[in-house]
C-alpha cells in the first residue's frame, strides 16, 4: 500500500479490530488527508483477507484486497467516492457494491489450491436450521 500512496503517506492504521474507536480513528485520519490531498493508506484484517483504501497525493484513490499472508494481493482504482461503509471501514464503493473485482462474486478472483472441493457446491453440509427427526404435523 505504501506503493501506491507514496513516500510521506499517513499511515491511518491497519486494524484487526472492529472497536468503534479505532474504526473512527481511522476513518477521520483517511478522510481529512484524502480532503487535503495527502497521501494515505488504511487497511483492515478480515478473516482470509485485507481490504483497504489508498490515496496518493494527486487525490487518487485505490482500493486494494489481498489474500491471507500477502497472497494474491490486487488493487484497482476506485470507482466511486471515498466513504465510511456502515461497517465503519473507509471503502470507495458506491453502497450496495461488493469491491472484489468488477462487480463479481465475493470469491471471484481468490483461487482454490488445488484438488480442494469448492465450498458452495454440493450438499455436505448438515443444514443448521434442522434437527435430525421432525416431528409429524398434528
Amino acid at each position: 500500500m505504501v506503493e501506491l500512496a507514496g513516500n510521506g503517506a499517513s499511515n491511518c492504521g491497519r486494524l484487526s479490530s472492529q472497536a468503534t474507536a479505532d474504526l473512527d480513528a481511522a476513518s477521520k485520519c483517511a478522510t481529512q488527508a484524502a480532503q487535503q490531498k495527502h497521501a494515505f493508506y488504511v487497511a483492515y484484517d478480515m478473516p482470509g483477507m485485507t481490504v483497504g483504501v489508498v490515496g496518493n497525493s494527486e487525490g487518487k484513490l485505490f482500493s486494494v484486497q489481498s489474500q491471507s499472508g500477502g497472497a494474491g494481493i490486487t488493487s484497482e482504482p476506485c470507482p466511486a467516492e471515498l466513504r465510511t461503509a456502515p461497517s465503519g471501514r473507509m471503502t470507495c464503493y458506491a453502497p450496495g457494491t461488493f469491491p472484489m473485482g468488477s462487480g463479481a462474486g465475493s470469491h471471484s478472483n481468490l483461487t482454490m489450491p488445488p484438488g480442494t472441493p469448492n465450498p458452495h457446491q454440493g450438499g455436505s453440509q448438515p443444514n443448521p436450521h434442522q434437527s435430525g427427526t421432525q416431528k409429524p404435523a398434528q
